[in-house]
């Protein structure tokens, strides 16, 4: 009798597991399309020389900014961060969202010293001679008690710019499977292999000045793309559960934050 349990819990789990990979499928499905247009914008093979580079990053840092933010509304509201602590949600989930915090605020750069995957953006932006003027504004403000909106509205940034950011912000404010879907799948592994080739070859050119960024992009394809890619698919199985209703929020909200990167490349194709 024991045995036959074991063995139907173990079939319950092969099933199981069928069902999550089976939606994760469809919802790649779902994105796929939008997915292959991000891929094959024009933005990448246009990059060939270093001040076009400046300007890329100068308007991508919002990008791996509000990241920073949407992770950390899924870690308030997946584990607890209030005081007194008490267990919050799923064991599994405030793993898996606690390993991803680790890597993406406390990596390490070139040299080993711990830092964030923005702080080590930053300096590769220092290195190559990027401005982040614009940036720096937009986090002075906030410190300054502005919302984000207000001082998007305010700003002179590409409308692409605001509009990424404006949805990135409207997200946190929905449940968090939909957060997480956005977090999963419209903001992992974005970089196709044809850029960092172009990226090496600009660096023949200027090899002092842009070891930072390529480490950055090969750190977070292998961190991001790679390891934190899996857990945060996971995580996405886990708040959506069998739900049909939430898998279909998941990937829409999913398709639309790939097609508001690519309006920040179309922004940024412009400028350069």
């Amino acid at each position: 009798m024991v045995g036959q349990c074991s063995t139907i819990f173990i079939l319950y789990c092969f099933m199981a597991k069928e069902i999550v990979v089976q939606r994760i499928e469809e919802l790649k499905s779902l994105i796929g399309p939008v997915r292959e247009k991000l891929l094959a914008h024009p933005l990448y093979a246009e990059i060939k020389q270093l001040d076009q580079l400046q300007v890329f990053s100068q308007y991508h840092v919002f990008a791996v900014w509000d990241f920073m933010s949407l992770l950390k509304s899924l870690q308030i509201g997946l584990t607890c961060t209030s005081l007194p602590w008490f267990p919050k949600g799923s064991a599994n989930t405030r793993y898996l969202i606690n390993e991803i915090v680790t890597g993406e605020e406390s990596d390490v750069d070139a040299q080993g010293n711990r830092t964030s995957h923005f702080e080590l953006y930053l300096a590769a932006m220092e290195q190559m001679g990027a401005s982040q003027t614009d940036i720096q504004l937009l986090i002075k403000q906030l410190g300054n008690g502005k919302t984000v909106q207000e001082s998007l509205t305010k700003s002179h940034l590409p409308n692409g710019v605001k509009s990424f950011v404006g949805f990135t912000f409207e997200v946190l404010e929905l449940p968090l499977h939909v957060q997480a879907a956005v977090f999963s799948f419209g903001r992992e592994d974005l970089i196709p292999d044809m850029f960092l080739g172009l990226l090496h070859e600009v660096a023949k050119i200027h090899p002092e000045k842009l070891d930072g960024l390529i480490y950055y992009l090969e750190r977070h394809i292998e961190v991001d793309g790679g390891h934190h890619g899996h857990l945060a698919m996971e995580m996405v199985a886990e708040l959506c559960e069998d739900d049909d209703a939430k898998w279909f929020e998941a990937g829409m909200a999913a398709k639309k934050s790939l097609e508001k990167r690519i309006q920040l490349w179309d922004s940024i194709l412009e400028l350069i």
